[in-house]
């Protein structure tokens, strides 16, 4: 059957249900560069405005990874299992996890992006680490699973490259908040990667992509189906991303940070996420049995973390980037911390450097906040609530601005949120 652009293009503009083989076509022809990324602007501000049923969003998913390759992680001797964040202010989750659960007996094939915006990357904080590379070939991305039981790296350019094309297109043409696009996006890098079960963390608030929680409870299911027709075992959690997760914001910052979890310390938050995604992670890979609580305590998932930093060429034991510029914010009043808003802490974070406007922008390793206080501590007059950091203090000013009315103080302790909001799965 032939087919043109501009007839998938109207069909789905008119509401209509596109055909297996519309899509295979479309996405075969914008892969090879036959269907020109004007039409799939068009396409993808249809699907923003007119939806997609859940057959087409799966045989979307389908298309994007038959776009590339597909790796075969079948060689590798321990069950795999997978996380994914949606991403968010202090999300160094990814850090202490991989490790806790390899530590446990899963392999865990981490492939991990970098920051745009005020939320920061997974691979933008590793590279703070000297020496770290995020790079690996796909032989030694599979050796690395076989011997260490994790790897954190980008994912290679063979992997679902339609996704590469479609993101960067949506990302300048309004159509990123599309809930079939950002969910076959998600899915189908993490159904190319082979891994046989997958955890996602669906943040939902201020300082998240979805900010109202139906929103995240549509993604978050439509992942899960997405996972569950691909053979993919798949849960979701949707979690609070109103307050930044921990005290760190940044890069070398999450870095100490997630280092002290793993030495059995770190900020209570943290500690609950990466425990509460390690049980889903453990128990989808068939070692329910298996406590991560008690791998932090014994030192296995700290072995587990400097193994796997060395296996990348990093150094475990090296000194992290720490910046010359500080500023402390100080109360002005005595009461109750009521809420510390993630999306401005996030954004000063981005003005001191620690985050990226554009793909091609560097970061800066040391820049970031740091919070004294969380919701719920008590403040007298005078006392830190939170601490810029940059490599040129011509950006404090701007991230001062910006964190202005990011703590606000109430008279009486407030009502706290729980982490966890919901499981869909």
């Amino acid at each position: 059957m032939t087919h043109s652009a501009i007839d998938v293009i109207r069909a789905k503009r008119d509401g209509g249900v596109l055909s297996d083989a519309q899509i295979d076509w479309i996405m075969d022809g914008y892969t090879r560069g036959a269907v020109a990324d004007e039409q799939m602007s068009a396409l993808a501000m249809a699907i923003l405005l007119r939806g997609m049923t859940p057959p087409e969003i799966a045989r979307w998913t389908r298309a994007m990874i038959a776009s590339g390759e597909r790796l075969d992680l079948s060689g590798v001797d321990r069950p795999t299992v997978d996380k994914h964040s949606t991403g968010g202010v202090g999300d160094k989750i990814t850090l202490p996890l991989t490790p806790l659960v390899a530590a446990c007996g899963a392999a865990v094939p981490q492939l991990s992006g970098r920051g745009l915006g005020h939320t920061g990357g997974t691979l933008d904080k590793l590279e703070s680490i000297p020496g770290f590379r995020t790079t690996l070939s796909n032989d030694e991305f599979l050796a690395q699973l076989s011997g260490v039981g994790a790897a954190i790296c980008a994912a290679g350019a063979g992997l679902a490259p339609a996704d590469r094309k479609l993101y960067a297109l949506r990302d300048v043409t309004g159509t990123v908040e599309a809930i079939p696009l950002i969910a076959s996006s998600i899915m189908s890098k993490k159904i190319a990667e082979g891994t046989g079960a997958l955890v996602l963390d669906v943040k939902v608030g201020t300082g998240a992509f979805m900010t109202h929680v139906e929103q995240a409870r549509e993604l978050a299911r439509t992942m899960v189906e997405l996972g569950a027709a691909h053979g993919v075992r798949t849960v979701a959690l949707l979690t609070g991303m109103s307050t930044p997760l921990g005290l760190a914001v940044g890069n070398a910052v999450e870095v100490a940070e997630s280092v002290e979890v793993l030495a059995g310390g770190g900020p209570r938050d943290v500690v609950e996420l990466t425990l509460t995604l390690a049980r889903e992670m453990l128990d989808l890979a068939g070692l329910p049995d298996a406590d991560p609580a008690a791998a932090l305590r014994d030192g296995r998932a700290m072995d587990s973390w400097r193994s796997l930093v060395r296996a990348q060429g990093g150094d475990p034991d090296a000194a992290l980037p720490v910046a010359p510029e500080t500023e402390v914010v100080r109360s002005t009043v005595d009461g109750y911390v009521s809420t510390v808003d993630a999306y401005l802490i996030g954004m000063a974070a981005w003005l001191l450097g620690a985050g990226r406007a554009r793909k091609e922008d560097g970061v800066s390793a040391s820049a970031g906040v740091l919070l004294h206080r969380r919701p719920g501590d008590p403040v007298r007059v005078g006392d830190p609530l939170y601490e810029l950091r940059a490599e040129d203090a011509d950006r404090i000013p701007a991230a001062r601005e910006a964190a202005a009315g990011a703590v606000e103080i109430t008279g009486a302790p407030p009502a706290l949120v729980p982490l966890i909001m919901e499981r869909v799965g």
